[in-house]
């Protein structure tokens, strides 16, 4: 999804406050015929509240296997979701009946299952959302104030199972504030035996917030995400690093997205005649109307989310066809008046990304794909995945070849990504993220690079001056990456993390170190074992270890690909290698003693000059053509390279005058902080570089990388590359992050 970090609005929470009183009052009052509910003991456990990174592969046979397309179905649907939900857009509200068939794919009594009620954490300041981002100074996107009415939240009005009433009650697994209600647990009246299934009844009412964070309303604009009950992960031993059956439902935190299992979803969605919709799956049959009503109804299996958009301001949808090898793509584009100029560009961004993403990891396996552009006031709803329906961010141009094309380019190529990533790989967004945002990030930009796209930062201004600025793709994600100083591992979990900037590193750091990563094993081999991972755990919920051992597997290269994860999934290693010293100079006769004869002469400084003096003269006139740095007496170039971070390989690039040059390999692997190097030669050296080919951009300064022993431009010409970096990054933190 796309993030934006800003400073907490301390005015907001401050204004929020004298309402804490009334909410407590009123979560009491809703909650009570929960709290009288009987407490049924369950020894299936929650992960825990600090889980992160997995170190242990999964078995084989979790989640059922590897998909192999022999099977009834893409995934192993473990939960179908039969939703009937009407719009109220005035009051933004939603009314719902779910009927939820769940299956317990562990080999015990399941007496209990936890639910998400995601649009809690926007009900107000005793949310977990909401308390993180008061608390630890976090920023949220725009941080768009909340008025009056603009507060969300789900009710469950009922939860039946076979028509007895289930009681149920918030929990905080991970240990959040008591009043937030993003957790539900359900006791219920029958538990589901070992590989049996269960339907519960729902009755549920949605209030829609102002949109502010990935869901909500503006105006007649209706995003509808997070918005109906869903059902935690019953994870199995063997997947992602579980000993026994636990329960996998964590809180909705400020920086978290989501976790779910694969099933069916069948919803219809009932709005007021005139209003456009776009939803997860493919449209069944005409939307049927009556009494000023329609319903549609979309279907869509081996997915894990629904969510949709309605509005009555929605310009005529733009279409197109992608012809895949799984058949054609029904592509749509979602869009109002005043951002007609994105549809064309977001639709050609999207075809090319179902182009790119089918040949480098596999065939897209769905019929659709819908992107919405929201509407002037509401890009907070930009920038967010779901399967086969995503938003894009709405620009106010989108002339090719300045920073608003690339970004509408960009955020579209991103939020289609997720597709694959958070869609169909389905890893766990809570627990590590890197496999998402960072996995999709680095598989963006190499999009890019593979269609020879540069990074814009173009602007009308800078047109008019006649200055273009552009930069390549992964030189832009390295100084939002933290590389200096990295707070956090970057397979730490979402909400556990020193900042929001450390948690923007997910993003950054882990595509400049996949690139780094490519560069030690090459492409061929990096794009085997990305094929490789996606074959092996489509539709399986890969953990950070079943990546690594892929990895490992498809690029032969162990020793590289586990010391890249030591040193930064689960470590907080930094690279800084730099030329400390740096020099070359003639090798001259000089003074002293020498045995003559059997007897010590003393040579002077004078007697030496005059003779030295003599061997140039005579040697210029046979080399009347000799450059600067040429000469009788060889030079010794004496290049001395410092290391205060982690070991990688590197290459020094050393410059003579004559034109010629040598490449140097360190390749240490035993912790070396330095080593020299002395190379004598006919020709006096002029530069020495570190990684001329900019492969390792996980370097915290590429600045000190180079030295020459006279000025020249090269300094500020990377400068300039880093000051054009910087306003990428800036840019990152708007709209890629």
């Amino acid at each position: 999804m796309t993030h934006r970090f800003r400073s907490p609005r301390w005015a907001v929470g401050l204004a929020l406050a004298g309402a804490c009183a009334l909410a407590a009052v009123a979560q009491v009052r809703e909650a009570a015929p929960a709290a009288d509910a009987p407490a049924v003991v369950d020894d299936i456990p929650l992960a825990a509240p600090d889980a992160g990174a997995v170190t242990v592969a999964s078995t084989p046979e979790a989640w059922g296997g590897p998909r192999t397309g022999e099977e009834a179905t893409l995934s192993d649907r473990v939960v179908t979701y039969r939703i009937e939900a009407t719009l109220d857009p005035k009051k933004h509200t939603v009314a719902g009946k779910q009927q939820l068939t769940w299956r317990n794919r562990s080999n015990v009594p399941v007496k209990s299952v936890y639910l998400h009620l995601y649009l809690n954490a926007f009900e107000g300041p005793g949310s977990t959302f909401n308390t993180e981002q008061r608390t630890n100074h976090f920023g949220f996107r725009s941080e768009v104030k909340v008025d009056e009415g603009g507060f969300g939240y789900t009710r469950l009005q009922r939860v039946a199972q076979a028509g007895a009433k289930v009681p149920w009650r918030y929990v905080q697994p991970d240990g959040g504030p008591k009043t937030d209600r993003t957790v539900v647990r359900l006791d219920l009246p029958k538990a589901v035996a070992p590989g049996g299934s269960t339907t519960l009844d729902i009755e549920f009412f949605d209030k829609l917030p102002r949109v502010s964070a990935r869901t909500g309303h503006y105006g007649t604009f209706h995003l509808v995400g997070q918005w109906f009950p869903k059902i935690g992960v019953l994870e199995l031993p063997g997947e992602r690093g579980a000993t026994a059956p636990r329960w996998n439902a964590h809180e909705f935190h400020l920086h978290s997205e989501f976790y779910a299992d694969f099933g069916l979803y069948d919803v219809s969605l009932t709005v007021p005649k005139g209003y456009t919709v776009g939803a997860t799956g493919e449209e069944q049959g005409k939307p049927v109307e009556r009494n000023g009503q329609v319903t549609h109804r979309f279907v869509q299996g081996d997915v894990h989310d629904f969510a949709w958009t309605a509005d009555s301001r929605y310009a005529k949808p733009l279409d197109g066809v992608y012809k895949g090898a799984n058949g054609p793509v029904k592509v749509r584009v979602l869009y109002h008046p005043e951002y007609a100029h994105t549809a064309q560009p977001v639709l050609k961004a999207t075809i090319d990304s179902l182009t790119y993403f089918s040949k480098t990891l596999g065939d897209y396996p769905y019929k659709t794909v819908t992107a919405v552009v929201p509407p002037y006031n509401a890009d907070e709803a930009g920038g967010m995945e779901y399967p086969t329906f995503f938003t894009a961010s709405s620009y106010p141009t989108s002339e090719k070849g300045t920073l608003d094309r690339y970004g509408l380019d960009f955020v579209t190529i991103h939020e289609f990504g997720h597709g694959y990533f958070y869609g169909i790989l389905a890893s766990n967004e809570f627990e590590e993220p890197m496999l998402d945002e960072g996995l999709n990030e680095y598989w963006d930009h190499r999009m890019n690079v593979a269609n020879k796209e540069m990074t814009q930062a173009n602007s009308a201004f800078t047109r008019a001056i006649g200055m273009e600025m552009s930069l390549g793709e992964f030189d832009s994600q390295r100084l939002g990456a933290q590389l200096a100083a990295p707070a956090d591992p970057l397979g730490n979990n979402s909400w556990h993390r020193f900042s929001s900037g450390s948690y923007g590193t997910v993003y950054s750091r882990t595509a400049t170190m996949m690139h780094d990563l490519e560069q030690q094993v090459g492409k061929a081999a990096l794009e085997r074992a990305f094929k490789l991972y996606y074959a092996r755990w489509k539709f399986r919920h890969p953990s950070i270890a079943d990546f690594r051992d892929a990895m490992i597997e498809g690029t032969g290269q162990r020793a590289i690909v586990e010391r890249m994860f030591a040193d930064h999934v689960y470590g907080t290693a930094r690279v800084d290698d730099r030329i400390a010293e740096f020099d070359s100079e003639e090798q001259l006769p000089a003074p002293g003693l020498v045995e003559y004869k059997g007897k010590p002469v003393e040579i002077t400084q004078e007697q030496l000059d005059k003779a030295l003096d003599g061997v140039r003269e005579k040697w210029k006139k046979a080399h009347p053509k000799a450059k600067d740095g040429e000469g009788p007496f060889p030079y010794a170039t004496r290049i001395v390279v410092r290391r205060e971070g982690a070991s990688v390989p590197q290459t020094l690039l050393v410059r003579f005058e004559d034109g010629s040059s040598r490449r140097l390999q360190w390749n240490d692997t035993t912790g070396e902080r330095w080593t020299r190097y002395r190379l004598v030669t006919k020709s006096r050296a002029k530069s020495v570089e570190l990684d001329p080919e900019r492969r390792v951009l996980l370097d915290r300064d590429k600045l000190d990388d180079s030295r020459t022993r006279e000025a020249d431009g090269s300094a500020s010409r990377r400068w300039t590359a880093d000051f054009f970096a910087a306003l990428q990054s800036v840019y990152a933190l708007v709209v890629t992050l």
